[in-house]
């Protein structure tokens, strides 16, 4: 009796060790700050840097593989680490790539018959972006979208904006999308876009009477004119300081704005219009999906964590900083991050 008592313990241990056996991931190449995008073709792209080069990896396999990176373009003097790198948005026929140099110009890249094109840059004028925080966008008709921290208003960052149509070789007219009555927004922070249809919904981080607060503001005619901004959530946090921590956003299928942002070390999440809901502690977040699949990354000290807003559960995904997610069919997720150097994945 006490034999297999034994061997009955013993296979509870294997069995309870097979469990808890630590997540598998993978690596697509040494590099920092990745961004993902996916088109309507179900291709997904992951664009990071390295140093001053620009590389992109691709999967068409829904995620569970990468192709090898290959090189999208050099950038003297790139800016890179703490949310400022190469950005990226896919639409049906399209890809577009954006980086920033420290002398603040926005350098652009379109992906053509298998080949990444160097066309031009995305500012107007020349060395308004020294900041070099960006976010860029596009819907499902190859129109693409993008807000920046632009310091060509009196010297100071503002909110600018910029849209491209179709095949066209060149951005719009750069516009100042909201201008701070306190003379500039926060200026450490990344600035972020979602596009729905003709909605284009910008969220920023503000600075007024010392208060470091999200504000959102939205246009339903593709960029041509923005609403006066509005603060999210009912809280705010006086802060003599850089948190730089921008947030993210989705469009819902309510066509209001989800966002999640960080606020004295605490990550909330807040519907465009209600209270903000407390996510727990963390920082460095974004968002994926909508509805019932809201999904929230973050970061907690050295490891990177998804919390599933539904039935308020969180996955530990690996260790790292800088995840960004991808909800993909299935209810099914990628997740995307930097980790000693290197670009880790990891579907769930």
């Amino acid at each position: 009796m006490k034999k297999a008592s034994s061997a009955i313990l013993l296979g509870l241990i294997f069995l309870l060790a097979v469990s808890w056996k630590k997540p598998v991931t993978d690596t697509i190449s040494e590099g920092q700050q990745p961004q993902i995008s996916i088109d309507k073709k179900g291709v997904i792209r992951v664009v990071f840097g390295q140093q001053d080069k620009i590389f992109c990896a691709t999967s068409a396999d829904n995620g569970a593989t990468f192709s090898n990176p290959v090189l999208v373009a050099n950038v003297p003097d790139m800016h890179l680490g703490m949310s400022r790198g190469p950005q990226i948005a896919s639409s049906d026929k399209f890809s577009v790539i954006t980086a920033m140099d420290k002398a603040g110009n926005i350098h652009w890249y379109r992906l053509s018959a298998g080949k990444w094109n160097d066309m031009g840059n995305v500012n107007d004028l020349k060395k308004s972006a020294p900041e070099g925080l960006m976010s860029i966008a596009a819907d499902g008709k190859d129109n693409f979208y993008a807000v920046w921290l632009d310091t060509r208003t009196g010297g100071n960052n503002q909110i600018y904006f910029s849209s491209l149509q179709g095949n066209n070789t060149g951005w719009s007219k750069n516009m100042m999308a909201y201008r701070s009555p306190d003379g500039h927004v926060c200026e450490c922070c990344k600035p972020n876009i979602a596009v729905k249809g003709a909605q284009v919904d910008i969220m920023f981080r503000n600075w007024l009477s010392g208060s470091r607060d999200l504000y959102l503001a939205k246009s339903s005619n593709g960029g041509k004119s923005f609403t006066p901004a509005e603060k999210l959530g009912n809280g705010t946090w006086k802060l003599n300081g850089c948190p730089m921590d921008g947030g993210g956003i989705t469009i819902g299928d309510n066509n209001l704005a989800n966002t999640t942002w960080q606020r004295s070390g605490t990550i909330f999440y807040a519907e465009q219009g209600k209270p903000e809901i407390s996510v727990g502690a963390g920082r460095i977040c974004s968002i994926a999906g909508n509805g019932a699949n809201t999904l929230i990354a973050l970061q907690k000290n050295d490891t990177v964590k998804l919390f599933n807003l539904k039935n308020r559960s969180e996955t530990f995904i690996g260790n790292g900083s800088f995840m960004k997610p991808l909800a993909l069919p299935g209810a099914k997720t990628l997740c995307v991050w930097e980790q000693n150097n290197k670009i880790k994945y990891r579907k769930i």
